[in-house]
């Protein structure tokens, strides 16, 4: 139903027309009970067919993947007693027959001028693509900010570490604003959807944006999550995180219970990093190669600390990639804490 679509262009049409329709996007044995008089056509769709359907009285029934017409000024006859907030009879009856069979069904409006799409007891309106690219646009730029911050939060966690002067505050800072971008992201990435052919260029910034977020999240948990033996321990912080209220989102303490970390009276706890931030810098380093360091080292301050040999007594880390880790690793140390003091 995105602009450039053969169905939206339909929709449009009868939108312009003023005909107002009722469009049950799906044929299934669901749909078919509910149905009385009509025609049945089973022609290929096309817009301007999909328009001059509609003025007739009745639905338009089309297969699940819009290619084809099957029924047309069909009568619908849904359970009159599925509840329904909508007033006027079409929508009324779209609302009814999604709930009731699952399907999507679409209802133009007339007099309100307004195509609302109707999947199981979700009403969302399709709105113009200028209005919706305003609204994109605003959330694009309010992502540069939070991901500039992100940057700089980031970077300072980083000088943190490997001054081993790490509290869970800045730690649940750092989770904070990569959970913000995360959610601004996904705002957008809706948008993006419902534009189609117009959000490329939308698309592009947004993949611009927050490449390498969902990896930063992932390295964060892992750095500072408390030994355990639950299962799937990292994807469990993860969803925490996700399943945390905006409005709570703002206390770094919230941030820090999701992650098991602590609380609003432990922010200024100091913690130790494994490495896994650190180590994910450090070029053609495999993941595997790095969960065999930090078992073996334990932590970020034993990694900085170790020697090419030291190094080199971890099973498939040879000469040359201890030379690399050892270089790669001070190299990051010399270039955080020079960005923090200069």
């Amino acid at each position: 139903m995105a602009p450039g679509t053969q169905l939206r262009e339909g929709l449009e049409r009868i939108l312009r027309g003023r005909t107002g329709a009722l469009v049950v996007i799906g044929e299934s044995p669901e749909v078919d009970a509910l149905c009385t008089g009509g025609f049945a056509l089973d022609v290929p769709f096309t817009a301007t067919g999909l328009r001059e359907l509609a003025k007739m009285d009745g639905a338009i029934i089309l297969d699940s993947d819009v290619s084809r017409i099957v029924k047309a000024a069909v009568h619908l006859m849904p359970d009159p007693s599925i509840p329904t907030e909508e007033s006027g009879t079409r929508h009324r009856t779209a609302d009814r027959v999604a709930r009731q069979t699952g399907v999507p069904v679409v209802s133009v409006s007339a007099s309100m001028h307004i195509i609302a799409l109707y999947l199981d007891e979700t009403r969302y309106v399709l709105e113009d693509a200028g209005a919706v690219i305003g609204r994109a646009n605003q959330a694009i730029a309010t992502l540069e900010r939070y991901r500039n911050r992100l940057d700089e939060v980031s970077d300072a966690l980083s000088a943190l570490e490997i001054e081993d002067l790490v509290t869970v505050r800045d730690v649940a800072a750092v989770a904070q604003r990569l959970e913000m971008v995360r959610r601004i992201s996904g705002e957008i990435d809706t948008y993006v959807l419902e534009l189609g052919v117009e959000g490329r260029l939308l698309a592009l910034q947004l993949e611009e944006l927050i490449g390498g977020v969902d990896a930063e999240r992932e390295l964060v948990v892992r750095d500072y999550l408390p030994s355990g033996r639950r299962k799937r321990p990292v994807e469990s912080v993860l969803e925490a995180l996700a399943e945390i209220d905006s409005s709570a989102l703002v206390e770094l303490g919230a941030v820090a219970e999701a992650m098991r970390i602590g609380n609003d009276d432990t922010l200024d706890t100091p913690l130790s990093p494994r490495g896994y931030r650190l180590l994910a810098k450090v070029p053609r380093l495999p993941f595997s190669v790095v969960d065999r360091l930090i078992e073996h080292f334990g932590s970020l301050q034993k990694l900085l600390a170790a020697s090419v040999d030291d190094l080199q007594a971890v099973e498939g880390v040879g000469d040359l990639r201890a030379r690399g880790v050892r270089e790669g690793l001070s190299r990051l140390a010399e270039s955080s804490i020079l960005e923090r003091y200069v």
